[in-house]
């Protein structure tokens, strides 16, 4: 008997262990381990300040970047969009207007790498040209990055941390780049929502869809979207 309890108990400081130095982050939809801690890792913010963080992915769609943009007027609510520098090159003046409308601009990166296999240099390389060009082109510093795929290694953080950049993942994974059915990314992105948490999300035509009902609900549960910095407590 003696020994049986000795065994469960053993499991149980094992499973204890194992939660403590694992953080959970999510690619492509999939569970992953991530092992990294860092001042500078983000996957919410403050869960006093009634908000959350709408952030999208640019890499594609003009059309349906305009479209959410004119959605949050709307509903008078702010986002934070990381861009892709390729993409940025090819579509100034709409990066421009997301800026020229009162959100945030993050980068993504230049050209959508996988940065957990990447170098210390290679991820200045891939990382720094994409802020350069933001800078130029709203005239103001940008702070933060996400990296493409929520991939990154220990590389990325320090190099962002030489960017004076804020790496930001996401509490919750609408998966809107693979799944078009509406209803399972309104539910994914509002079932049982806090203050604090990030959405994650992408200018596909389902998004588009899904984003009034979405935004409704942040409202009607007495919260507000608005930019990552002011969520993380620096506006």
């Amino acid at each position: 008997m003696k020994r049986k309890l000795f065994s469960v108990f053993t499991n149980i400081l094992l499973i204890v262990a194992v939660t403590a130095v694992s953080l959970v982050g999510f690619l492509g939809g999939n569970a992953k381990a991530v092992l990294y801690e860092s001042k500078n890792l983000f996957y919410g913010g403050n869960e006093n300040c009634g908000s959350v963080g709408l952030t999208f992915n640019v890499y594609e769609s003009t059309e349906n970047v305009i479209k959410i943009l004119d959605i949050l007027d709307e509903h008078e609510a702010k986002a934070t969009f990381f861009i892709g520098g390729s993409w940025a090159d090819d579509n100034v003046d709409c990066v421009r207007e997301i800026f020229k409308r009162g959100h945030e601009l993050g980068s993504h990166g230049y050209f959508h790498k996988d940065h957990s296999k990447m170098t210390y240099d290679a991820n200045l390389q891939e990382i720094r040209p994409s802020i350069k060009l933001l800078n130029m082109i709203c005239g103001e510093e940008i702070t933060l990055f996400a990296p493409p795929s929520g991939a990154f290694n220990e590389n990325t953080l320090t190099a962002c941390e030489s960017l004076n950049l804020k790496v930001i993942m996401w509490s919750r994974d609408t998966i809107d780049w693979r799944d078009k059915d509406v209803p399972t990314i309104i539910k994914r992105a509002t079932n049982n929502l806090k203050a604090g948490e990030f959405i994650l999300m992408h200018p596909k035509d389902q998004t588009v869809q899904a984003l009034p009902e979405i935004l409704k609900y942040i409202g009607e549960n007495g919260l507000k979207a608005d930019k990552i910095t002011r969520i993380l407590g620096e506006q």
